[in-house]
């Protein structure tokens, strides 16, 4: 799963962003919109702690009616919503299944284990997506001599599973199997609203059968920072203690709030250009030498595989570099092109030009 600026040491190599032009690497990578700013500029803020920040209060009211919860909270990053959540379900040597190629198991640091103590049981979907008869065994029968299967998570969409959207089907068979025997039931929802547009399924749908879940403020949505998590008042009011504990929380938080307020007005409709843009580079990279599989693209994430034949996701990415193009590394021979507000057709049109002679390059 190695990528740029990733590595051991404790700050990061910064990557050089001069002359790029289409930034692929990820929806991470987008920066507020004018409209953004006007409206942090003019965001009336307050002691977020003291409850006395009107617009963060606005925000976190508007997301839990939107997702059908009693309450909410805004997070610094969904990092912590997933970790915070984790803690909340769970006790240290609890188990928690989810899909293998999942955020909490790949890109949290170990932090399931670090901050919660807890095991995970991964299981083998299909690009990011298991189904019932496979969560139905992993469900472990009490015993002392093993862990408690405690917490089912998902996610919607799937990051490594190219952007895969639950059917709403499959998603509640897995939830209402889980609450059955037992288990709390989370979602990260980091994506959510990627999966409702191409869906035409509520966000509130999606989100009823699991008792917590959160959406990002960045990524698709645009904002600079910030998640919100909802759940139970009971829920939100134990993730406020580790918020506080972990160093979530926040004071005039309403200037990230009013950002989140703007995306929810005007950025969730144009995710449908992000998943068009997406479905033109999948169908072109499909036809394009030393080309693998391709993963099946439902929304705004492309993965692909690089043939034998070709050279290594990192040289390609290196080639394409000189044009002005970055795209992910995802493996040594695995490369993912995220679309998002920060491009458009031109630079899917550059990206398609530069790629078959990067991908033929060695």
């Amino acid at each position: 799963m190695a990528g740029e600026a990733t590595g051991v040491n404790w700050i990061p190599k910064p990557a050089d962003a001069t002359g790029i032009t289409a930034d692929f690497y990820s929806d991470m990578k987008t920066k507020p919109t004018e409209g953004m700013l006007r409206a942090l500029l003019n965001a009336e803020v307050g002691d977020e702690q003291k409850g006395e920040d009107p617009t963060t209060n606005a925000l976190c009211d508007r997301v839990a009616e939107m997702m059908g919860k009693e309450a909410a909270t805004l997070l610094p990053t969904g990092t912590m919503c997933n970790e915070i959540a984790l803690r909340v379900h769970c006790d240290p040597g609890d188990e928690v299944i989810c899909d293998r190629s999942c955020h909490i198991v790949n890109f949290e640091a170990g932090g399931p284990a670090a901050l919660s103590g807890v095991m995970i049981n991964p299981l083998d979907g299909e690009n990011g997506m298991f189904t019932v008869d496979q969560l139905r065994p992993a469900i472990r029968p009490p015993s002392r001599y093993a862990p408690t299967s405690r917490l089912l998570a998902v996610e919607q969409t799937t990051n490594l599973g190219g952007g895969g959207v639950w059917p709403l089907k499959q998603l509640t068979e897995v939830a209402e199997l889980a609450k059955s025997r037992g288990l709390s039931t989370h979602m990260d929802g980091a994506r959510l609203f990627n999966a409702t547009v191409q869906s035409g399924v509520s966000a509130r749908d999606y989100a009823a059968p699991f008792d917590s879940l959160w959406i990002d403020l960045t990524k698709g949505l645009g904002s600079f920072a910030g998640a919100v998590l909802a759940g139970s008042r009971a829920f939100i009011n134990d993730a406020w203690k580790l918020k506080q504990q972990w160093g979530g929380g926040l004071r005039q938080s309403g200037y990230i709030a009013a950002t989140g307020l703007y995306a929810l007005d005007h950025h969730i409709d144009r995710l449908a250009d992000d998943h068009a843009l997406a479905r033109s580079i999948g169908e072109s990279i499909a036809g394009m030498p030393n080309v693998g599989k391709v993963l099946p693209v439902e929304t705004n994430i492309v993965i692909f595989e690089i043939s034998d034949r070709g050279p290594t996701a990192a040289k390609v990415v290196a080639a394409l570099l000189r044009h002005g193009v970055r795209l992910g590394v995802f493996g040594e021979r695995t490369i993912r092109i995220v679309c998002h507000l920060g491009v458009n057709p031109a630079a899917g049109s550059l990206l398609c030009r530069h790629l078959p002679g990067a991908l033929q390059a060695d």
